[in-house]
């Protein structure tokens, strides 16, 4: 068995390897380190490092099993295999939140695809989103019939470096868009009022289709604030989260939280608001969570004058070591291994 994956937005470089570092990105280069050999579906034949490009009218569904990061392609992609006269073999990759998609038609088409098809979530939020529309959206005689599996993405902890405290405190953006969804307003209003009492640098990288918005504009004109793109290579990524101080999240709804856990397996104070998505990535009593913009100015202005103190605060709520508590959960070594069960049980091996 063989897989290929869908991942529309994927960018193969000239070297030969999958570029940019968005999340959609990142989880295709996991799923090619899980599965060897693997094909990526695109427009143009092309050999890569450790991987090929075909087209799908080139998959073989004998042979290989689509995973499928776009749930409302999977229809389309099995009528597509199915002129072969073979079953496809399909799966979902769900990796977003359900509830960003708004309009009737897509919910209702996701729904179906998800019912229809084995359906694998990166975290317990979305396996109960796709729960949810699939109910709502299909009829009972498929929605009592949907396969739905999920784990936590992970992350890579044998990346993480050692601490390097910078001289002035680094307050991280910790998203690479400025969608509406992220609140990056609230984020810039409340590090302005912050920059007034204390010294900080506020550091924000940034995909290029959101540099020349708006909102990034108006933050790099601040003296104390830096605006750029995204790094570079990884190591440089996990290089800046260990000289960063704190971040501050004002995202209304995300389904897993990937580079919030990054950042604080790295060791910096993470201040999140008190929801759902939040409280599900943190211990119960993680004391770092606000209601509203005052106690989210409160609570960074601490990180960034008493870093040491905050994450001994952490610790207590981790019972013990706030970052073994992360690496417990949140090593993307149980990922890597459930996704290779969930696909040898649905598909055999």
């Amino acid at each position: 068995m063989k897989i290929a994956i869908n991942y529309p937005d994927a960018h193969v470089g000239s070297d030969g390897h999958v570029s940019d570092h968005d999340a959609g990105s990142t989880l295709v280069r996991r799923l090619l380190r899980i599965f060897p050999g693997s094909l990526l579906i695109g427009d143009v034949p092309r050999s890569c490092v450790g991987f090929a490009v075909r087209p799908l009218e080139l998959v073989d569904p004998a042979e290989h099993v689509v995973v499928n990061m776009a749930a409302l392609e999977s229809m389309s992609i099995w009528r597509a295999l199915a002129r072969s006269g073979r079953e496809p073999r399909v799966m979902n990759f769900v990796w977003k939140n359900t509830s960003s998609i708004t309009h009737p038609v897509e919910r209702a088409a996701v729904a179906l695809s998800c019912a229809l098809f084995p359906t694998f979530a990166n975290s317990e939020r979305t396996a109960g989103e796709v729960h949810e529309i699939v109910d709502r959206w299909t009829i009972p005689a498929l929605a009592e019939k949907a396969d739905v599996a999920w784990v936590n993405l992970g992350i890579r902890l044998d990346h993480v470096l050692p601490r390097r405290d910078a001289d002035v405190p680094v307050v991280l953006y910790p998203a690479i868009y400025l969608s509406e969804r992220k609140q990056p307003q609230v984020f810039l209003d409340v590090v302005e009022r912050l920059a007034r009492r204390t010294p900080l640098r506020v550091e924000a990288r940034l995909h290029e289709s959101h540099l020349a918005s708006e909102t990034a504009m108006r933050l790099s004109l601040r003296d104390w604030a830096w605006v750029g793109p995204l790094t570079a290579t990884r190591e440089d990524y996990w290089a800046a989260l260990a000289r960063t101080t704190a971040f501050l999240a004002t995202a209304t709804e995300e389904s897993y939280g990937l580079e919030y856990i990054e950042a604080l397996v790295a060791g910096a104070v993470g201040v999140l608001p008190d929801r759902p998505w939040a409280r599900a990535i943190l211990p119960t009593s993680y004391p770092f969570l606000y209601r509203t913009t005052a106690e989210a100015e409160a609570m960074l202005y601490r990180a960034v004058t008493e870093p040491d103190a905050c994450r001994r605060e952490a610790d207590v709520a981790a019972g013990g070591s706030f970052a073994q508590w992360l690496r417990a959960r949140h090593s993307d070594d149980q990922f890597d291994a459930a996704v290779v069960d969930q696909v040898e049980r649905w598909f055999g091996a």
